[in-house]
């Protein structure tokens, strides 16, 4: 496993394929992937003129491989989310694969459309909303699986059941890391679900390691005082590994035939921070089954999703 690289990735023809936030990043890497590899590739962007720009650099690069199509998707919004839940379930009767990629870090206070702490609200329950209404196009599919991307910070990450929204108690970290761990809950518990149902479809996890990608730039680059942001966001590169190479893990949960369900997958070198993909281990927290029961509750009550 500890070889594996993206040209490993097999066949993806006939393979349909969800990826939010696909037009930059460890998003943008993946669909290029995917599609080089044949897969129709679905990219569920908040913003079309950037989305627009990353499909035609996916045909570029490509040279025409795969179809590559754009869905509206603003996960700080909760009717984006079933628009775009929608929009899918008519274009496609089965999806083989849905990457809940996209992201935000390290942001001011502020809250989404619905209400929710921006960070907790787009990281976690806009991809809990989404994947719970697309979960019918793809639970009797075989080989189908659910990707969530976590990250390192997750275990630095505390559930705050008792005040999810962080109200009196928010710090950019303390919510990232919440939001983040959050995701990995979310995957695993989902797991146990899909395998008490005997569902088709898996449920695994990854996390990037250290990547350069502008994940940071809301939260650091423009929002830190005396431009302390740009500086890093400038040296951020020379400490970490690229964002093609940050996609690995994702790409090998998505497609390896040696992933399992439940699997949580990240670098393997210098503690997870660079590397080609393996399996790693996800904190204490994130294997709390009474935690993860306790946040799909909530997750259910706050979007109205219900999973069927």
């Amino acid at each position: 496993m500890m070889s594996w690289s993206p040209q490993d990735i097999p066949d993806q023809q006939a393979r349909t394929v969800v990826i939010t936030g696909a037009n930059s990043g460890i998003g943008f890497e993946t669909a290029l992937a995917l599609a080089d590899k044949g897969a129709r590739v679905v990219m569920a962007c908040r913003n079309p003129t950037k989305a627009e720009a990353a499909r035609e650099r996916i045909r570029e690069q490509t040279g025409g491989r795969g179809e590559v199509q754009i869905v509206a998707l603003d996960l700080a919004s909760l009717d984006s989310v079933r628009r775009a839940a929608d929009t899918l379930r008519e274009r496609y009767s089965r999806l083989d694969l849905l990457i809940n990629n996209a992201g935000v870090m390290w942001l001011r206070q502020g809250h989404t459309e619905d209400g929710f702490e921006r960070q907790l609200g787009v990281n976690h329950l806009g991809h809990f909303a989404l994947t719970g209404l697309l979960l019918p196009a793809l639970r009797e599919v075989p080989d189908s699986r659910i990707v969530t991307v976590s990250s390192l910070a997750h275990k630095a990450g505390r559930l705050h059941l008792d005040n999810l929204q962080l109200d009196g108690r928010y710090g950019r970290q303390r919510a990232y890391a919440q939001a983040k761990l959050a995701n990995l809950v979310f995957a695993l518990e989902l797991e146990r679900r899909l395998r008490a149902t005997e569902a088709e479809t898996l449920s695994v996890a990854c996390h990037p390691g250290l990547a350069s990608t502008n994940l940071a730039e809301s939260g650091v680059a423009r929002e830190s005082p005396f431009g302390v942001g740009y500086v890093a966001r400038w040296l951020w590169p020379l400490f970490t590994q690229s964002a093609a190479r940050g996609a690995a893990p994702t790409l090998y949960a998505a497609t390896s035939p040696q992933v399992q369900g439940g699997g949580y997958y990240g670098p393997a070198y210098l503690r997870e921070a660079v590397g080609p993909p393996t399996l790693v281990h996800p904190s204490q927290r994130a294997r709390d089954a009474a935690d993860a029961a306790r946040l799909w509750e909530q997750s259910e009550a706050l979007t109205g999703v219900r999973y069927p």
